[in-house]
């Protein structure tokens, strides 16, 4: 009976509301608490093998090309990656199809009671790792993608033995958790390399291309340095950066040997991952807040540290030529805010800065001031071009998009894959994710 009118809350955001409630615990990098979960729950993917991805920037895109690349052949995958944009349901797909609100009640209601007395107890990174493969043990799937939460030697992904390891470009970023250098950085996503296991890796900076090398020769791996990009059919993902990701891709499911696996085939033969099966899933993927072109002069893009923003700005200037941006930008502040805007100052017309809904964003009259010292006259990188970006906090981003689409220049929103979720929440007229487990 409903006391006051009031509706009892669904099972679906009273168990994302616990899941949430777990980030008190903060982040704690190690595996034993989730190789426990996956013994207790039973679900390690022994059917299926696993594409285990960690990197800094194109983790996302390469594994949403390989998933798409593998289902164009046929195979039932299973798809993991984070952080969510919209919904948290976004996280955990069965053949492209998202897990259902019912198997996320269900799921983390099993998980609550299994864990009620850990100590420690596990996180939320846990958790959702292991709701992910309980999801995929009861899928019955062929062909696993992992995406490394952070780092990748601790990270909880690592506890599932891989058939191949990729890693994507390597930059600075979580330096707090990771290391304060290429060399620290590149040890723990390098550490996602299991012994004899293919690993294929995107080019990297020398420092990191050491690491790599030395892992893999110590693993007893093989390596391949992808140094190519992909022409041989058109890509659904906007950006020249994406045709290398998508030769990574590529690699990557090459290295799988597949075709033993082929639902469709007789034992030992198959028809595996052929070109046209290629064609088909690059053509087909989607991977939204990554150069998204929500209309024709709207661009949403989740980068959110200076190696991803150069590359947004140059794929900016690849679409757009000299033509600048109104750039509503806004970013978490634990990231590093200068080399951000500094990547993007020299295709900004002007710049609007909202305040967003989430406890981490750095404050936009703090975002003003870097702004600023970037953008004044006679400042590197943009002051020996003509003319400097205006610079302007909003209360929201509502009030940002609707000052933008006043001005005649195309907009880019950016700066954070939360405040991609942000805009793309309202401008498809859906919750946000923060609202998503609300009572």
């Amino acid at each position: 009976m409903n006391v006051g009118g009031a509706s009892a809350p669904r099972p679906y955001k009273t168990a994302l509301a616990w899941l949430y409630s777990l980030q008190q615990f903060g982040i704690k990098l190690g595996l034993d608490n989730i190789r426990r979960l996956i013994t207790e729950l039973d679900v390690a993917p022994r059917a299926a093998r696993v594409v285990h991805v960690a990197g800094t920037n194109g983790k996302g895109s390469v594994c949403a090309m390989i998933d798409s690349i593998c289902r164009a052949a046929k195979y039932r995958t299973g798809f993991f990656v984070s952080p969510h944009l919209v919904s948290f349901r976004e996280r955990i797909r069965v053949n492209g199809e998202m897990i259902s609100e019912n198997d996320v009640a269900a799921g983390l209601t099993t998980i609550r009671d299994l864990v009620r007395n850990w100590e420690p107890h596990p996180t939320f990174f846990e958790i959702t790792t292991a709701l992910a493969l309980k999801r995929f043990a009861e899928a019955g799937i062929d062909i696993a993608i992992l995406e490394t939460g952070l780092g990748g030697r601790l990270d909880a992904t690592n506890a599932v033995q891989s058939a191949v390891s990729v890693i994507t470009p390597i930059a600075f970023d979580h330096e707090k958790w990771l290391g304060d250098s290429l060399e620290k950085i590149a040890r723990e996503k390098a550490g996602i390399i299991k012994a004899k296991t293919p690993v294929v890796s995107a080019p990297q900076q020398v420092p990191a291309e050491k690491v790599i090398r030395a892992r893999a020769a110590e693993c007893g791996s093989p390596l391949k340095f992808v140094e190519q990009p992909y022409t041989k059919s058109p890509l659904a993902l906007r950006g020249e950066y994406q045709k290398l990701n998508a030769a990574i891709a590529i690699a990557a499911v090459e290295a799988l040997k597949l075709d033993w696996l082929n639902p469709l085939s007789s034992a030992g033969a198959g028809i595996g991952i052929d070109d046209a099966a290629i064609g088909r899933g690059l053509a087909r993927v989607e991977w939204p807040a990554r150069f998204q072109c929500w209309d024709k002069r709207t661009v949403i893009d989740g980068a959110h540290n200076p190696a991803a923003a150069k590359t947004l700005a140059d794929s900016w200037s690849e679409v757009f030529a000299d033509e600048r941006a109104t750039i509503i930008l806004a970013a978490l502040s634990d990231k590093d805010l200068r080399g951000i805007c500094q990547a993007l100052a020299p295709i900004a017309d002007s710049f609007l800065l909202p305040k967003i809904q989430t406890a981490r964003a750095v404050d936009p009259q703090e975002l003003s001031k870097i702004l600023f010292s970037v953008c004044r006259p006679g400042a590197s990188p943009v002051g020996n071009r003509s003319g400097c970006p205006t610079i302007s906090v909003t209360k929201s981003f509502i009030e940002a998009l609707t000052d933008a689409r006043a001005r005649s220049n195309p907009i880019l929103i950016t700066g954070s894959l939360h405040f991609a979720g942000e805009a793309l929440a309202h401008l498809r007229g859906e919750p946000a994710a923060f609202e998503e487990c609300e009572q």
